[in-house]
């Protein structure tokens, strides 16, 4: 097992081969694909055939960026898994930011701790310059994890699908934010730190 980051509460490393079960089952749940897909569910097959294949590439082209499975620290039960890879074929300075859980880990941070966990090693480590995510206008619990991540509004934006699911007529937002956005957060917040301390 390749170990990617880790954080209080989580592990996040490399897909294997032996993830198909936890794919299928993360993909089965029709409230996790509400948005995604409305509900349906992603077959066995696609996910052996086409989705663990790509993920396994990506490591194979960039190594440090990707998907990746997110587990609990503790007891290391699988959540589902976050995106951290490029917009573009080959290029490293934009990544895409996305995340998937299982329903029993909604509403207990993880998604907003992963996505920090993330930001921080793309911007400090990685020679990330900009992150970018994409979620449903009518999605609030992403994006309220995209805006508590720190990443900002940018645009709303219609997108012809085959098939409309319900909400898509409100279009698709996207977020953002820059490494020197992030620093400057980073500096307000250390000063911050510091005149708590001093007082």
């Amino acid at each position: 097992m390749t170990v990617f980051l880790t954080t209080e509460r989580l592990v996040l490393r490399r897909f294997t081969p032996a993830d198909v079960d936890r794919l299928v089952e993360l993909d089965g749940d029709p409230e996790v694909m509400r948005h995604l897909t409305g509900g349906l569910p992603s077959t066995r097959d696609w996910v052996e055939r086409t989705l663990l294949p790509l993920y396994l590439a990506h490591y194979e082209r960039y190594g440090d960026l990707g998907w990746w499975a997110a587990e609990e620290r503790a007891g290391r039960a699988f959540l589902g898994w976050f995106e951290f890879r490029p917009t573009e074929e080959g290029e490293r300075a934009e990544v895409e930011l996305g995340y998937r859980l299982r329903r029993a880990a909604w509403g207990r941070g993880y998604a907003t701790e992963g996505a920090r966990a993330l930001l921080r090693r793309g911007f400090t480590e990685l020679g990330v310059e900009r992150v970018v995510a994409w979620t449903m206008a009518v999605n609030r619990g992403s994006r309220r994890v995209l805006e508590k991540s720190g990443l900002s509004y940018v645009r709303t934006f219609h997108e012809d699908h085959p098939e409309a699911i319900p909400g898509s007529e409100h279009g698709e937002v996207e977020y953002a934010l820059t490494a020197e956005r992030w620093r400057a957060r980073e500096a307000r917040e250390a000063r911050g730190r510091s005149g708590i301390l001093e007082a």
